[in-house]
């Protein structure tokens, strides 16, 4: 597709659907954005919709209305901020009506229908974002940036997710897997896709088992092993915890280095890896370029306080060191710490994230052609992998994932 440029800068206008708690918390990311501006809010509950149209300034419509709206001109974009189930029928309706879209995860429920809406989106020249907002996180692309730099495969990726279920009451629509597809739909798709920022084979089989408290109407606890070629990647999700114990952990292993990741909002990272002297220079000048963590926080979050630091250890014994098969020098030991401002960062560096991704729709609005770092290609295959590990679990045996095509989009390109 080629790229080219819209003929006039004005804002990208926007049309929310979905007035709950992520409806809300989009909107306040995007304020202040210059290049988008929120003109409806709708909602099957009408007077959620007027509350949050109130808070931004701007009017309502009846979801009857909508497709009229989006097919009168007066709406150039669809932010979709519903419970997984309408996802796509509204991107289609959005697509058919030659609207762009702003989607949050998952782009569907089943691959069948996120096939489409990539086909769709391809043919008509629409723009899909979907909120996979991971793939904006600085701390994760400063990682992939090192791993460049140092020649680095990973051999394993893991990540272990223990979360607060204190909001999901049993009523909840998380728990009606025809709602939200279940865990490893619903949520797992970040993750399953935070793999693939990092492992570059594709995945080709998953094995999943699943668990739940007694008379619990859906599994809360669920665990899915994905081969990527010679590497392995484990996802585990865990909803049975009170907000105040959260814990997640992000691990990737190379072999001779490691990282982990705290935070499914990566605020904190540290890199441990053993090379040689030139190797160790290397690390060491990655750590202090300026712009490594380019992070440009909403004025006001004074809570972010990117820095980096690495120190230097010789190690004894031999200068080098043999694992997997492969050899490879080992007389220093390099720690890198990477932080963000920790846990007391973590709200300001998840809106940023968001805010981030709403600034990537606008400007490939804007260069019509360009493909944006989180769209539907890549949240397709996220969610084939997830679907993948859903019947893996019900049948109890593995599942093979087809190759999906090669990835697409520029993930080195810079945060907004």
């Amino acid at each position: 597709m080629t790229v080219t440029a819209l003929r006039d800068g004005s804002p990208t206008r926007v049309a929310v659907v979905g007035a709950g708690r992520f409806g809300a918390f989009v909107l306040a990311a995007a304020d202040g954005l210059p290049d988008l501006v929120c003109r409806v809010v709708a909602d099957a509950d009408a007077a959620a919709a007027r509350q949050l149209a109130t808070v931004h300034g701007c009017g309502t419509v009846e979801l009857p209305d909508l497709d009229a709206l989006l097919a009168s001109g007066e709406i150039d974009a669809v932010v979709i901020a519903t419970p997984p189930d309408g996802h796509a029928p509204l991107v289609r309706r959005a697509l058919d009506s030659g609207v762009d879209v702003f989607c949050e995860k998952p782009i569907a429920t089943t691959i069948a229908d996120a096939e489409e809406l990539v086909d769709s989106a391809e043919r008509l020249g629409r723009v899909v974002v979907v909120d996979h907002v991971l793939r904006y996180n600085p701390l994760l692309l400063a990682i992939r940036r090192i791993q460049d730099a140092m020649g680095w495969t990973v051999t394993r990726f893991l990540f272990e997710n223990d979360a607060a279920d204190e909001s999901l009451g049993r009523a909840h629509w998380f728990w009606d897997e025809g709602v939200s597809g279940g865990i490893f739909i619903e949520h797992g798709v970040h993750f399953f896709d935070a793999a693939t920022l990092f492992i570059d084979e594709p995945a080709t089989a998953v094995s999943a088992v699943t668990t739940s408290r007694t008379g619990w109407p859906a599994p809360d606890l669920v665990s899915a092993t994905v081969t990527h070629g010679a590497a392995l990647a484990t996802h585990t999700h865990s909803f049975t915890h009170a907000h105040r114990a959260e814990r997640q952990l992000i691990r990737i292993d190379y072999g001779p280095a490691e990282v982990r990741v705290r935070g499914w909002i990566p605020v904190e990272a540290e890199v441990v890896a053993f090379t040689d002297p030139a190797g160790a220079d290397r690390l060491v000048a990655l750590a202090g370029e300026p712009d490594l963590l380019a992070f440009a926080p909403r004025t006001g979050d004074t809570t972010v306080a990117p820095d980096v630091r690495a120190t230097v250890d010789p190690v004894a014994g031999p200068l080098t060191a043999t694992g997997r098969g492969r050899e490879f020098p080992a007389s220093r030991r390099v720690t890198v710490r990477l932080t963000l401002g920790g846990e007391p960062a973590k709200a300001a560096v998840y809106r940023a994230g968001v805010r981030s991704a709403l600034a990537d729709l606008c400007d490939c609005r804007a260069q019509r052609g360009r493909r944006p770092r989180s769209g539907a290609e890549t949240a397709t295959e996220a969610l084939r992998v997830a679907v993948h590990a859903t019947e893996s679990a019900r049948l109890g045996r593995s599942s093979s994932i087809r190759t999906p095509p090669a990835p697409t989009g520029d993930l080195a390109r810079p945060l907004r």
